[in-house]
C-alpha cells in the first residue's frame, strides 16, 4: 500500500464514523428510539423526606401507588384507586399543616 491508499483509507473510515454518529444524533433528536406512549408505569409525584428518603405516587396500569423509596428498600405504603375523568386530581400544593396533613386529608377524601 502506499501513501495515497492508506490516506483513502483513513478518510473513509473517518467519513464512516461521522456518518454512525450524525445517524444517531437525528435519531435521538426526533424521539425515535424513545417509548413515549408505551410506559406502564408512570411517575406522578415525588416528595423528599430527606437525605436519600422520598415517597413518590407512581401509576402502574389500574392503579396508584405511593411507595416508601430509601437507600436500601422500596416499601409499599398505600394503594390508590386509578385517576379517572370522575376523579379530582392531585392536589396541587401543600397546605400550611405540612406534608402528613396533606397526605391524611388526600387519603381519606378516596
Amino acid at each position: 500500500m502506499n501513501e495515497a491508499d492508506v490516506l483513502r483509507l483513513v478518510v473513509s473510515l473517518t467519513f464512516i464514523v461521522m456518518l454512525i454518529l450524525a445517524a444517531a444524533w437525528v435519531t435521538r433528536r426526533a424521539g425515535w428510539l424513545r417509548p413515549g406512549g408505551n410506559q406502564f408505569i408512570k411517575v406522578l409525584g415525588t416528595q423528599s423526606l430527606g437525605s436519600k428518603a422520598y415517597i413518590t405516587l407512581v401509576e402502574v396500569e389500574d392503579a396508584r401507588l405511593l411507595l416508601g423509596v430509601t437507600a436500601g428498600q422500596i416499601s409499599l405504603l398505600h394503594t390508590l384507586p386509578p385517576l379517572d375523568s370522575s376523579t379530582p386530581s392531585l392536589p396541587a400544593a401543600t397546605p400550611a399543616g405540612g406534608f402528613a396533613a396533606a397526605l391524611s386529608k388526600f387519603t381519606k377524601g378516596r
